[in-house]
């Protein structure tokens, strides 16, 4: 097999799969807009300094990190290298537009697994705020887990996550990334 002909069997697999990450049927509560558009996390691409502050039981940990973001496919794709090594910790944000659907989704890949999060977080934009859903069993309960990106400047965003463990009515929100561009 040609070269291209590789590159274009990799991209149709790519493709294939990509597809098969995002649902086809979700809750209602993780049911967004379909307002998605190419270039929504134009914002993000750059160098950052990242405060993260985060609980771990009931105690809130403060430490550093950093990112290199990308944005790649005329805007449909975002790619986010995470580096923590306060922590010994770093990953990869993957977020994709299904350009049919206007629906983000938002992957997390861990370097120590290297496993992309199936079927990752849904959402859209809307006003100037990015939240982000999926939904799992908890514990005792189905739970709902929250991604929001917010606070968006020239300069700076932040993000959060949270879980709620009663449909969406109210939220435990337990890690805090607030980005600072460098340069």
């Amino acid at each position: 097999m040609s070269p291209i002909d590789r590159r274009t069997v990799l991209f149709m697999s790519a493709g294939a799969i990509m597809s098969s990450l995002i649902p086809a049927a979700v809750s209602a509560a993780i049911n967004p807009a379909p307002v998605g558009k190419p270039g929504d996390f134009d914002f993000l691409t750059g160098e950052w300094r990242i405060h993260n502050r985060f609980r771990e039981g009931e105690t809130w940990i403060e430490f550093p990190g950093e990112a290199t973001v990308v944005a790649i496919l005329n805007g449909i794709a975002s790619v986010e290298e995470l580096r923590i090594p306060a922590r010994g910790f770093s990953g990869m944000g993957l977020r994709l537009l299904d350009v049919e659907n206007k629906i983000w989704s938002d992957h997390w890949v861990n370097a120590k697994s290297g496993v992309v999060t199936v079927p990752g977080q849904i959402g859209v934009f809307e006003d100037g705020v990015g939240t982000f859903l999926s939904e799992g069993e908890g514990a005792s309960v189905p739970e709902l887990y929250r991604g929001v990106w917010d606070r968006i400047t020239p300069t700076s965003c932040r993000w959060y996550q949270g879980t709620s463990r009663d449909g969406g009515n109210s939220w435990d929100d337990s890690w805090f990334m607030d980005w600072t561009r460098v340069g």
